[in-house]
């Protein structure tokens, strides 16, 4: 039962699949050329890239593929005010010196650079730029038009969809509560964002006139044919390309996320100090006894940048930030082309069960 639309025309898609931007490393040139190849859309998930870094990571995408693919950035954030960062250093400093790294300090008040990631997003040669944590601004918008690149952004709620329409978006990514890594929540507050997929997906739908890209716990062609049925042009998975061959997960995390169950996910500030879903672990549990010495985001992400970078190394997943949705028990360890060509067929005789 092949599947058309106006997105997947204009992004030139055989398959309604996206992959979800997966920063921090997961989303590899190899990953994100095998789902392009495979009739999907990869994304670079750019927002912690350096501009020379973004330059590369497109290259290598482009090396391995002649289809398209995106790039993805955190819209600009306000940086917090001056914060004692002193009780945050003392709280994670025993994990400093258990992983035996140089004691912890105060990370450096700076935002993410934003401007410049930007200018060297938009010369990658990508078919289409998202954006997540807010809206990015007019001049940015503007450009990427001027491009004629896709332009999509992420929103929690109805408001938020609104708003990213009247923005000029190109389309619209819903994600549900169940999403695993960070909410994308800018318009309210965080609690107010926790709105399940199925729920939000129909509601964004009515509110906007742009096609709508279900995100949150989708994990195989079941939740593919669930979410075009209502409404949605296309889906975008994490989760489930966490555990690809391809990707750039760490062992330590590819074998936690198969261990895991439903259950198991929690939306926690202490690796980043944003809320965000991941495994319920060790560091995790300790750090949230007290809460009151966890930075903001950006600082607290800083801050834990080289404890979970040197437990990666040692395969501790104990001090990991293992970012997962709470489809997680369905995970599978495949190659990309694999898991495209098994959601391909999920979704077909899903669809043709509901048509009888």
């Amino acid at each position: 039962m092949p599947i058309d639309n106006a997105l997947m025309r204009r992004l030139d898609m055989r398959h309604p699949v996206i992959q979800a931007p997966l920063a921090g490393g997961g989303d590899t040139p190899d990953l994100i050329a095998a789902v392009a190849e495979a009739g999907g859309l990869g994304f670079i998930g750019a927002a912690y890239l350096t501009p020379t870094q973004i330059a590369d990571a497109a290259n290598a995408v482009r090396a391995k593929t002649n289809r398209p693919f995106g790039i993805n950035l955190f819209a600009p954030l306000r940086l917090p005010d001056a914060v004692d960062a002193a009780p945050a250093v003392e709280r994670v400093a025993p994990y400093f010196a258990e992983l035996g790294l140089p004691p912890a300090a105060a990370p450096p008040l700076a935002g993410l650079p934003f401007d410049a990631q930007f200018a060297a997003a938009i010369e990658t040669g990508a078919s289409a730029f998202s954006f997540t944590f807010g809206i990015v601004p007019p001049a940015a918008i503007d450009e990427v038009k001027r491009r004629s690149m896709f332009l999509a952004g992420t929103a929690t709620t109805v408001a938020e969809a609104v708003a990213l329409e009247h923005a000029g978006v190109d389309a619209v990514v819903a994600q549900g509560s169940e999403a695993g890594g960070h909410r994308g929540t800018f318009a309210g507050p965080f609690e107010a964002g926790m709105v399940g997929t199925i729920a939000l997906v129909p509601q964004i739908v009515d509110a906007v006139k742009v096609p709508v890209i279900a995100s949150g716990g989708i994990m195989d062609g079941r939740g593919i044919a669930a979410a075009l049925a209502l409404g949605a042009s296309a889906v975008q998975l994490g989760t489930a390309f966490l555990t690809c061959d391809e990707a750039g997960t760490p062992d330590a995390y590819k074998q936690a996320i198969l261990a895991a169950h439903e259950d198991g996910t929690r939306i926690t500030r202490a690796f980043s100090g944003r809320p965000a879903r991941g495994i319920v672990n060790r560091f995790m549990s300790e750090i949230e006894a007290s809460a009151d010495a966890i930075l903001p985001f950006p600082l607290q992400n800083n801050l834990t940048r080289p404890l979970r970078t040197a437990a990666a190394k040692q395969g501790r997943a104990e001090f990991l930030s293992l970012w997962v949705g709470q489809g997680v028990r369905l995970a599978h360890r495949q190659s990309a082309a694999a898991l495209m060509a098994r959601l391909a067929k999920e979704t077909d005789v899903a669809l043709r069960r509901v048509a009888m």
